[in-house]
């Protein structure tokens, strides 16, 4: 069961129509698509247990993401658990599918949560979906014992509480209480303050840096027409067909056409690489000695 082009409601009322599948069914079903690919075994689990995907994927509605992408998100790791799961281990399917259905709606919360990363590993994705709930929890314990915590104190209890570093929680705590600004907005109330994006710096190479880099790529370019050269006319004619085309050709190719074997080919063209290069390194290193 697909959500693209349904509203949540549809989609809703259509899951609590759907079957309620005793132990057994849910068994015989499950055998069906793993050991037959039985299509029709997977759409009555995947209907019967939507309901389930639909209503872990509304305890996530709090984070923002619309309820039809959430549900979408659900019927994915429902799909993910159906072909995954395993009737021999002797558990429920429901049982089974929960993790799924859950770490698919967190993947997806996660990544449309801010522009900037949240993070993705296990102990980040923990903070990301307990911080809030513990923080309320030790603030509410603490105002019960009279007591004020300071924000360090209170980072240092949720790192404990919920087993991660420190600076995962001071990190998480700073992305959780921001939010993303467009670039497009101005620095200021005028209407001809500048926006934010003019005050960056631009990392295009800048007028000096082009003069020098078309400079340097044509001191190359005469290093190499000169290097080629010093070659024969077939060290030429190999170097060009193996280096120099778009679709360079093979030593087979090549030794056909010129009528040498393949080795034959492969040695003349580590000997005209060979003479190329000392007449590159020669040149370096008149260059040098002219600027020393």
């Amino acid at each position: 069961m697909a959500a693209s082009g349904f509203s949540d409601q549809t989609l809703s009322r259509t899951a609590m129509r759907a079957e309620l599948l005793d132990a057994e069914t849910e068994l015989r079903l499950a055998y069906a698509w793993r050991d037959q690919r039985d299509e029709e075994a997977l759409h009555r689990l995947i209907t019967a247990y939507m309901r389930l995907a639909i209503s872990m994927a509304s305890k996530f509605k709090r984070y923002g993401a619309p309820m039809n992408d959430l549900i979408q998100e659900a019927s994915v790791g429902l799909m993910k658990a159906a072909d995954k799961f395993d009737p021999d281990r002797g558990v429920r399917f429901s049982t089974y599918a929960v993790w799924w259905i859950k770490a698919s709606i967190q993947d997806y919360v996660m990544r449309n949560w801010s522009m900037v990363r949240t993070g993705s590993t296990s102990s980040q994705k923990s903070l990301f979906f307990n911080m809030r709930r513990v923080q309320a929890r030790l603030e509410r314990e603490a105002a019960a014992e009279g007591r004020n915590l300071e924000t360090h104190e209170l980072h240092e209890m949720i790192a404990i509480e919920v087993g991660v570093p420190l600076h995962d929680v001071q990190m998480m705590d700073g992305r959780l209480s921001g939010s993303d600004f467009s670039l497009n907005a101005t620095q200021s109330v005028d209407d001809e303050g500048r926006e934010w994006i003019d005050a960056l710096e631009d990392d295009a190479p800048q007028a000096s840096e082009k003069v020098e880099n078309s400079h340097d790529t044509e001191t190359l370019r005469q290093w190499l027409v000169t290097a080629l050269t010093a070659l024969n006319d077939r060290e030429q004619f190999i170097v060009r067909e193996r280096k120099l085309r778009d679709d360079p050709r093979t030593l087979e190719s090549l030794g056909t056409e010129l009528g040498l074997s393949k080795e034959r080919v492969r040695q003349l063209e580590a000997a005209a690489f060979g003479k190329m290069r000392k007449s590159l390194e020669a040149q370096s290193t008149e260059v040098q000695s002219f600027f020393a």
